[in-house]
């Protein structure tokens, strides 16, 4: 028995809870994760996991070894990538999750400057504006932005996103003057954000001073997506509240108008996350630190 890769498998298993999921993530067959978990409770006599047709769970001994191996394999795995660090020469495939405006305007576009340093590593970009599961889908680490809820997770910061407020020169044309937020409840229309799997709407929050107002928005358009969202926008379909990475090409051209000068919305936070217990090889903590590099170096993003 590989003594080393069954540990690892084990701690796959307990972490995703299935044995098909975790053969995924090590690229093993499943007959081969189950062959070397049962070694691994024969060496230690003891009886790891409760299997079922449906779930996978940890027994009491298995809760105990799961939690005291996961450190030792993240420590040995921590020590022969510090040693690898010297070779400089990162190599193989890490999977990213970002959103879609994210991915297509901040990164993607910088993506050649990565691959010039690091040749040899290739990037598979989940991009999209749901919240990615890292556990059970195998993502090495992933751009959020907010607050963070899950409080298990590591992240670095990237820096804040401003937002901007603007709607099309032909929409304002058509209605009042806008100068008040309050008047996106009645007299003017937004273009609203939801939230993907909970169907939430965005709420706005200004601020101008010591005034506060919290805007729900009329609407006749919402969105789940950042780039429909935009699209909208500039269609004339409501007043748009966006990232000023977004809309600032769109400002450039003449097609969207900047409004409510004097109100602002608090900036987005957007961090790098990545599991505590996910070992960070040499190529992902490359493609961090290059994130770390890109971000801080933006125009639109505040530090």
């Amino acid at each position: 028995m590989d003594h080393f890769l069954a540990v690892q498998a084990f701690n796959r298993v307990a972490e995703t809870g299935s044995f098909v999921k975790a053969a995924a993530q090590m690229n093993l067959h499943p007959n081969v994760m189950t062959k070397l978990i049962q070694a691994l409770e024969a060496h230690l006599r003891v009886k790891l996991l409760n299997r079922t047709t449906r779930r996978v769970t940890l027994t009491s001994e298995g809760a105990v070894y799961h939690e005291r191996m996961r450190r030792v394999v993240d420590q040995w795995l921590e020590v022969e990538s510090e040693i690898g660090l010297a070779q400089a020469d990162p190599r193989g495939r890490i999977r990213v999750d970002m959103g879609t405006t994210i991915a297509a305007l901040l990164v993607i576009p910088a993506l050649p400057a990565f691959h010039a340093r690091y040749p040899h590593v290739q990037i598979d970009i989940g991009a999209s504006d749901r919240t990615a599961d890292l556990a059970s889908e195998a993502i090495d680490c992933v751009i959020r932005g907010g607050d963070l809820p899950d409080s298990t997770l590591i992240a670095r910061q990237l820096g804040y996103l401003p937002f901007v407020t603007c709607a099309t020169p032909a929409y304002l044309a058509a209605r009042a003057p806008l100068a008040h937020p309050s008047q996106l409840d009645a007299e003017h229309t937004l273009v609203r954000y939801f939230f993907p799997g909970s169907g939430r709407h965005a709420r706005l929050a200004f601020t101008r001073g010591d005034e506060q107002v919290t805007v729900e928005g009329n609407y006749v358009v919402a969105a789940n997506d950042s780039n429909a969202l935009l699209a909208a926008g500039a269609a004339g379909l409501g007043v748009l509240h966006t990232p000023r990475f977004m809309a600032q090409h769109l400002i450039d051209a003449g097609t969207l108008v900047p409004v409510l000068h004097d109100w602002t919305v608090a900036p987005n936070r957007l961090s790098v996350v990545y599991m505590p217990n996910r070992h960070l090889s040499v190529r992902v903590r490359a493609f961090v630190e290059w994130l770390v590099e890109l971000f801080g170096a933006h125009p639109h993003v505040l530090h």
